[in-house]
């Protein structure tokens, strides 16, 4: 796992992403403090649009199944790929913090991941923070993740895991989980992007500050206290697994941009993996911000292409 240091260079960032972040910035800066309205409200908000992020169209093809956990019923979406025979499974965990996001909120890339994979795309809705603290999120995706090996249909195609910000967090959650508690280490792959590994905070989330590009210090800081609820400790592996055991995890990819203030993160963890002997890859793009692969610029096209090869290839090593 080598990375160039002009990476990180301001030179390296180009013009059309820079304007972006500019412009995001900004457009971030103008709207109302979601930690001053109540977390339901802002769901209520989002689900209108009014998002840092873009609200896609929903996959006419998507269906619902529902299974039972530790907590209750838990939904998971899936949209099969348009020939109805799926070559793998992508099992996807959204973002938003642990208190925010959907399974539906990236049916558009989740459809875009059937027709370039084959994959069949299934997404957790599991429950949020700070209603549904720790571990009642883990348990879902668990329990999701076990469904999918040892009951679902699709349990003897090949199982890629993966997701963005707080979703990367669940699924590196989910692997360990698996593991340790169930003795499985059933996915051919692991794609992670920008996640937040450890919820004491790594470097960049502390120094980031008050800059509203998608995600400031104050949010990270927020984000984790409605996580781990009432006087929660964020130092155990299953809440920052980058303090975990990490021998005998699938090839991985992470994926990262480096105006991210979970960088850190990322570069963090990827060496983590590699040390413990994982197969690792990680990708670095200039200027990017935190979940950039969801708006429409050439680095986000680019990054996008490079998680599909990798699902290809780790659907092709099982096969």
């Amino acid at each position: 796992m080598q990375l160039d240091p002009a990476l990180f260079t301001d030179d390296a960032i180009s013009d059309e992403t820079r304007q972006f972040n500019i412009e995001k910035t900004a457009e971030l800066t103008a709207m109302p403090d979601v930690w001053s309205i109540p977390p339901a409200q802002v769901r209520e908000l989002l689900a209108k649009g009014l998002d840092a992020f873009p609200l896609p169209p929903k996959c006419p093809r998507a269906e619902t199944v529902t299974i039972e956990g530790p907590h209750g019923s838990i939904v998971i979406r899936q949209i099969l790929p348009e020939t109805g025979h799926p070559r793998g499974v992508y099992l996807h965990i959204h973002g938003g913090g642990w208190t925010f996001g959907t399974s539906d909120s990236q049916d558009d890339r989740l459809e875009e991941i059937t027709r370039t994979t084959g994959a069949v795309a299934l997404s957790v809705e599991y429950r949020l923070a700070p209603e549904n603290p720790y571990p009642q999120g883990p348990d879902d995706c668990e329990t999701a993740a076990l469904w999918l090996v040892c009951q679902s249909p699709f349990r003897d195609l090949p199982l890629v895991i993966g997701g963005e910000s707080a979703g990367a967090h669940l699924s590196a959650a989910t692997l360990l989980r698996l593991r340790d508690k169930h003795g499985l280490t059933p996915f051919a792959g692991a794609v992670l992007t920008a996640g937040c590994y450890d919820l004491q905070l790594t470097p960049s989330a502390r120094n980031w500050g008050t800059e509203k590009l998608i995600l400031t210090t104050r949010d990270i800081s927020k984000s984790t206290e409605a996580f781990l609820g009432e006087d929660g400790d964020a130092s155990p592996a299953d809440i920052s697994p980058i303090r975990a055991d990490l021998k005998g995890l699938p090839p991985t990819l992470f994926s990262v941009g480096t105006r991210d203030a979970l960088l850190d993160d990322s570069l963090f963890m990827a060496s983590r993996w590699l040390a413990a002997g994982n197969k690792t890859e990680i990708s670095v793009h200039p200027g990017g911000c935190h979940v950039f692969q969801v708006f429409p610029l050439e680095i986000s096209r680019k990054s996008n292409a490079e998680i599909d090869t990798f699902i290809c290839a780790a659907f092709a090593a099982k096969s």
